[in-house]
């Protein structure tokens, strides 16, 4: 089986799978909003991981009304969260070694999109 990370789907098998159009997905790499693996050939390869971004896109666009624009700021938002929470859980493992008397509260965010119907 393949990693959730690795490139493995062609674009018209992730167009089939997530009923949009090829072009969409081209539009997407141009925004910047998702970066495919390519083959030597230049064939473009999506992850299970690109695969889980894209539907994320797909319903701030259109379950939300969120633009392009306003995805790629959430999606930045959403990575940075993610480095801080590392450094969070990094921080309390660290003060957890240094007193057992220490008491850390646990609390992080959570993006969770709602799908329409």
């Amino acid at each position: 089986m393949y990693s959730y990370d690795e490139p493995v789907y062609l674009i018209s098998v992730v167009a089939k799978i997530l009923e949009i159009h090829p072009q969409t997905l081209r539009q997407y790499e141009k925004e910047g909003l998702i970066e495919p693996g390519r083959t030597e050939g230049k064939m473009r390869l999506y992850s299970q991981r690109d695969i889980d971004k894209i539907k994320t896109i797909l319903r701030l666009t259109r379950d939300l009304g969120v633009n392009l624009a306003g995805v790629d700021i959430i999606l930045r938002l959403k990575e940075r969260l993610d480095e801080l929470d590392g450094v969070i859980n990094q921080l309390r493992a660290d003060a957890n070694r240094s007193s057992s008397n220490v008491a850390v509260k646990q609390s992080s965010y959570e993006l969770i999109l709602f799908k329409g119907k």
